[in-house]
């Protein structure tokens, strides 16, 4: 049998790329890749030649038992996203768990990954958290979010620039306004900016700065007054 082997990528500065990643990649039989083009760059830039094959959240369900018989037949297969880890909010879970229920061994790199570095440069407690990556749109949403308004751990969430002023709306619909927040965006990235406050002076100033990039949001948790203390603590 064959390995699968999860390989995160840069999620922004492609010094992010471990030496270890680049050996899988190069030694690896086929990789799935989230978006070939964007993949390509990136083996490109490494000059990396290894036959690749699109594997997406809308084709996953479809390719995922001919993979899982491309392992057993021998092949070392690795699986990229389009930046960081895959599984985390992106394709890879699901031949993950395939290929553990037919004995094939995983294998997951350490790498990077966007919400660990906006999580620790928060300056909320890190300690114990709940990463609930990107809310439902629609259906369910308001229901996670009454749910996580008692939530005591630090709270971390995706989101995209078109959506970020009404989440942090809605944060404070159910949560407060004085909630503290840390919102990280462009990580890795030349214009990497991380914006501290609570909740409503995060929103103002996202209100006046049309926002740009991917977005992590660290959310205090409820009944937590460490910002205010670090806060009253520098003046």
């Amino acid at each position: 049998m064959g390995t699968l082997y999860i390989v995160p990528t840069p999620v922004g500065n492609l010094e992010d790329m471990t030496m270890r990643a680049l050996r899988v990649l190069r030694e690896a039989d086929l990789v799935l890749a989230e978006d070939t083009r964007t993949s390509g760059n990136l083996m490109k830039h490494f000059d990396l030649h290894v036959p690749m094959q699109s594997y997406h959240k809308f084709n996953e369900h479809q390719t995922v038992q001919h993979i899982v018989e491309r392992l057993r037949a021998g092949s070392n297969i690795a699986v990229v996203s389009d930046a960081g880890t895959p599984g985390i909010s992106d394709p890879g879970f699901l031949v993950a768990r395939e290929a553990i229920r037919a004995g094939i061994e995983v294998i997951t790199l350490p790498g990077a990954t966007a919400f660990v570095p906006a999580l620790v440069s928060s300056g909320l407690p890190c300690d114990k958290f709940c990463f609930e990556g990107f809310l439902p749109q629609k259906k369910g949403r308001q229901t996670s979010l009454r749910e996580l308004a008692s939530e005591t751990r630090t709270t971390v969430f995706y989101e995209s620039p078109y959506r970020i002023v009404k989440t942090l709306e809605q944060f404070i619909e159910h949560f407060g306004a004085e909630r503290p927040v840390s919102v990280c965006r462009e990580i890795s990235k030349i214009h990497e900016e991380s914006v501290r406050g609570t909740l409503q002076e995060v929103l103002n100033h996202f209100r006046e700065h049309e926002p740009k990039g991917e977005f992590v949001i660290v959310v205090g948790g409820a009944e937590n007054n460490n910002y205010e203390k670090t806060k009253k603590d520098r003046k």
